[in-house]
């Protein structure tokens, strides 16, 4: 019985002492907000760990496909190494892949890649069947166009040159009760070809729409060694085996646990904190206990996800008025929290959350609301719009957005935030998707699945910009601001600028928009 005591003692000291001494550090060093940069070393290794990966990956790839244009090669039609045929495509992994009825076997069918556009670029893995170089929001002129270039083929095959396509365009007049190159009449009735342009945009938005592609994880280049996003690699080789391998142990035996500790430890502090802060009387004292105390703590909770965060720009960082920036997730909060103070505003939510939202509420002035109550809705706007006219009241950050996008694109603002007056304070977020993917899927998975995920991943790395404040201009309309604004951070992000509502993934369109398309349609049929 001693000797287990004894053990049991040694084993405290060679564990629990470096634990402790390891969380005492963290503490200290978000308090003064520095760190050793041992976070950051980390991640380099990764980068380095990711490129050994996609080295292995490609060399496995071409020995691969050597050995099938070895396999047969009395076939003329096989396309070699050095002279590959029209109809083998690069994937970016170093090797051709032929396409078959327009899709690439190991390409994959997403077209952003990393915010950007790639339909056009197979070596990126996108789908070039569909060109979407028109806009999906169908308008009169743009069919208008697409008639007038398709009716050129038409004349030509009328006039002998297609057999076919004349005999099927004669049968097609008759049907619409007139003969052959009937004119006005012609123009004014219905032709089923009115209805192609619409009929292409549907086929478009099935295979894939630019809303539901928005609210799943981006798709990466090369693989990170999770199996949340494998593509079957983990076993090509032996040696991307073992990393895989060691990895798993790593992320879930080792990192998880200890960030999962962290985090409670965190939460704990932060309630705390919070509420002693909450005690002192209202006053500069206050405020300044707050801001430190809120960057603090956000700081310790940082270290439960290994973030990395590059802020750039930090001369633009909001001192008052309004802040907006691009939704992910939750952790937008606390990426930003690291090295700023802000009062925040949203849904009020429970569990885990709502821990969260109840501790800041009480050292600092925050806004909850309930999304389904309009009246809740009338009160925020004026608590909103008394809090931005306090020089005294930190800024108050807000999502115009209303929900979590995949952080490929920006969608629609919405106009409440834009129209209270004052200065705007444009953040951008740009989270590298290489080390986990940041985007909550609320619609998929709760808060503890997430938070489950995002401890298990690698690392959290973003960029944060501060951009220029920027105000309303005369004349200008709050839809137009937020639309200004929004095209500020998109483009600074480096992502895509869309114009759709991000709420489409709870609900269906608007009956205006529907009506606006019927309006549309009926004047093409008119001749307008």
């Amino acid at each position: 019985m001693g000797g287990l005591q004894a053990a049991w003692s040694i084993m405290s000291m060679v564990t629990l002492t470096p634990f402790f001494a390891f969380l005492f550090s963290i503490v200290f060093m978000a308090s003064i907000g520095k760190s050793f940069g041992v976070r950051r070393l980390y991640v380099n290794l990764l980068v380095k760990i990711f490129e050994f990966g996609r080295q292995n990956i490609e060399s496995v790839r071409k020995q691969q496909f050597a050995n099938i244009t070895q396999s047969d090669p009395e076939d003329e039609d096989a396309p070699s190494g050095d002279n590959p045929s029209p109809d083998t495509a690069d994937t970016g992994d170093g090797t051709g892949s032929a396409k078959t009825n327009g899709t690439l076997p190991n390409g994959g069918s997403h077209r952003y890649m990393n915010g950007r556009d790639t339909s056009s670029h197979i070596a990126n893995g996108g789908n070039t069947v569909i060109s979407r170089a028109e806009s999906l929001i169908l308008s009169p002129e743009m069919i208008d166009d697409t008639r007038s270039k398709s009716a050129e083929p038409q004349e030509e095959g009328a006039g002998g040159g297609m057999r076919d396509q004349g005999e099927e365009g004669d049968e097609e007049t008759k049907s619409d009760g007139s003969e052959g190159g009937g004119g006005e009449h012609e123009a004014a009735g219905f032709k089923l070809s009115n209805c192609l342009d619409y009929v292409k945009s549907g086929m478009e938005a099935i295979i894939e729409d630019q809303v539901t592609s928005r609210f799943l994880a981006e798709e990466l280049k090369n693989w990170n060694l999770l199996t949340r996003t494998n593509r079957q690699y983990e076993f090509i080789s032996w040696r991307l085996t073992v990393i895989w391998m060691i990895g798993f142990l790593i992320r879930y035996f080792i990192l998880m646990p200890m960030r999962v500790l962290i985090c409670f430890i965190g939460v704990i502090w932060l309630t705390l904190c919070t509420a002693v802060v909450g005690c002192v009387p209202e006053g500069s004292i206050k405020r300044a206990l707050v801001k430190n105390v809120l960057i603090q703590c956000f700081g310790f909770l940082s270290s439960a996800l290994s973030s990395v965060v590059n802020y750039h720009n930090i001369q633009n960082r909001p001192l008052n008025g309004i802040c907006v920036a691009n939704h992910t997730s939750p952790i937008d909060v606390l990426m930003l929290m690291c090295d700023n103070c802000y009062s925040l505003i949203g849904q009020r939510h429970g569990g885990f959350l709502g821990v969260l939202q109840r501790a800041l509420a009480r050292a600092s002035p925050h806004i909850w609301f309930e999304r389904a109550e309009a009246k809740d809705r009338i009160l925020v706007a004026k608590r909103l719009k008394e809090h931005v006219t306090d020089p005294k009241n930190p800024p108050i950050l807000i999502f115009p957005e209303g929900t979590c996008i995949n952080n490929t694109s920006v969608m629609q603002f919405k106009k409440g935030s834009f129209e209270v007056g004052g200065v705007i304070y444009p953040v951008a977020i740009k989270y590298d998707p290489r080390f986990g993917d940041a985007f909550w899927n609320s619609s998929r998975y709760s808060m503890m699945q997430y938070l489950f995920l995002m401890m298990t991943s690698w690392a959290i790395v973003c960029d944060v910009w501060y951009l220029p404040p920027m105000e309303r201009q005369e004349g200008e309309s709050a839809i137009d601001f937020a639309n200004r604004v929004k095209r500020v951070i998109a483009d600074q992000g480096g992502l895509v600028d869309l114009v759709w509502d991000g709420q489409l993934k709870r609900s269906k369109p608007k009956k205006e928009w529907k009506e606006k398309q019927q309006e549309k349609f009926s004047k093409l049929l008119k001749g307008e």
